[in-house]
């Protein structure tokens, strides 16, 4: 009876995907205006001082192939652009010393020149000779990307000119900066991560915008979610359902592995093979979110399979539940920090919550069983760069995620919100629209 079952349920899939597709297929990506991206790119020539350069992801680099191109996080956060294989020169404005010129603040794009018969392949791309590419990307110049090694050489002066770059490891730039280097052996080369960092931790408004689509968009999944989940399917259905959803409403790719964790797994945090039945009786954890734009949303919600928490798994996920709402109600912006060791921390006060809430079978603690932090940053990463020593305040959009994994008992639950701070300090829930209450998921799944 499984095969016709599934069958069946992948055949009307199928068939309502192509129906909404003709009706729903109007959103497109979404950008911020030019002006925003600059004003980035000023206050990262305000902090370093010097010479920045950045180079773009290039089409086919290792974990693009699998869902198309996507563009370097800080290179977009920059730029706005998805243009592959590109790089942009930022100059601060300098006044005149004793071995150098006064300089004002300059910036370049460099873009590839167009390939005709790549393109047949990968699409049409902006070139450095389109007289309209000023205007589109916002910089103030398009050169060719050969011109770069030449503008780097303009600009570097001094006795040893620092060359401000994203030189880590595994940075789309490794290749192009082996380049930079045998040609400019005299530039001092410095590490711009730390001070992206710091720029990216606060988001302005255009962003948290991005965020709040792409949580709008993976909450009606997570309602799909609960109106979809029985005993008998698999949990790989509930990931495709979902993903749908989320594709529908204008989420281009997942924002991370989807985690469909039932019985057993709903206790191993990373779960993400999505492969088993789900069984009467057990609990599933569901932590799974789209990107929006570049942007991402962080979401759980752990469910009873067959509609109703026993008297155990309902006692645990109140816990949860509690604690999430301890620390959010213990909020103080300005002060309050996800670090575990700070007095201000609200994982304390999470924690403290669940240690204090409740025993295991031998009547110790919860505590233990609530292995990981309590939050992080997102944004153009699930887990996005942020300086986690900064008390949380205006700008801020992180997660607050407590849990509780209990092998022995096959009982994991995690319940998942983002948040953001705004100008005022107050906390904004953004994942609002998602009850969270035990009660209130029971109706759900029984289509109340």
């Amino acid at each position: 009876m499984r095969r016709p079952q599934l069958s069946f349920f992948l055949a009307s899939f199928v068939v309502l995907f192509v129906l909404l597709a003709a009706t729903e297929s109007g959103v497109a990506f979404d950008r911020q205006p030019n002006s925003d991206y600059h004003v980035r790119r000023e206050a990262l020539a305000k902090k370093a001082g010097g010479l920045i350069v950045l180079f773009a992801a290039t089409e086919n680099d290792g974990p693009n192939d699998i869902y198309g191109f996507r563009q370097d996080d800080n290179f977009y956060y920059l730029s706005g652009l998805r243009e592959p294989g590109s790089a942009l020169l930022i100059a601060a404005a300098t006044e005149a010393k004793p071995d150098s010129p006064a300089r004002a603040y300059t910036e370049i794009l460099f873009l590839p020149p167009r390939n005709s018969t790549q393109e047949k392949w990968t699409g049409p791309k902006l070139g450095p000779e389109n007289p309209e590419a000023p205007k589109i990307t916002g910089f103030d110049r398009v050169e060719d990307m050969g011109q770069l090694p030449n503008e780097v050489a303009r600009f570097a002066t001094g006795a040893r000119p620092s060359l401000y770059t994203d030189v880590g490891e595994n940075s789309p730039s490794t290749q192009p900066l082996v380049f930079l280097k045998r040609l400019n052996a005299y530039l001092f080369f410095q590490d711009l991560k730390p001070m992206l960092t710091s720029l990216r931790t606060t988001k302005d408004a255009g962003e948290v915008a991005l965020i709040r689509k792409a949580v709008d968009a993976s909450v009606a999944a997570h309602f799909a979610a609960f109106k979809a989940v029985k005993p008998n399917l698999n949990e790989r259905e509930i990931s495709a359902l979902m993903q749908y959803e989320w594709g529908k409403r204008g989420c281009e790719r997942v924002a991370y592995a989807p985690i469909v964790g039932s019985g057993y797994y709903s206790t191993v945090l990373h779960y993400s093979d999505d492969d088993n039945v789900m069984k009467s009786g057990d609990v599933v954890v569901i932590d799974a979110a789209g990107e929006y734009s570049m942007y991402a949303a962080d979401i759980t919600r752990t469910m009873p399979i067959n509609g109703h928490f026993s008297a155990r798994q309902r006692e645990i996920y109140d816990i949860v539940l509690g604690a999430q709402q301890a620390a959010a109600a213990a909020f103080k912006s300005g002060k309050s920090t996800l670090k575990r060791d700070d007095p201000e921390s609200l994982y304390k006060v999470a924690f403290d919550y669940i240690n204090t809430h409740g025993k295991d079978l031998h009547g110790q603690p919860l505590g233990q069983y609530f292995i990981h932090g309590l939050g992080h940053y997102i944004g153009l990463n699930v887990h996005d760069p942020g300086d986690y020593n900064v008390p949380l305040g205006p700008g801020m959009t992180f997660t607050i995620e407590p849990g509780i994994y209990i092998p022995e008992e096959n009982l994991g639950v995690r319940i998942e919100d983002d948040y953001s701070v705004d100008q005022e300090g107050k906390l904004i829930k953004l994942s609002e629209a998602l009850p969270s209450k035990a009660e209130d998921v029971e109706k759900l799944m029984a289509g109340k």
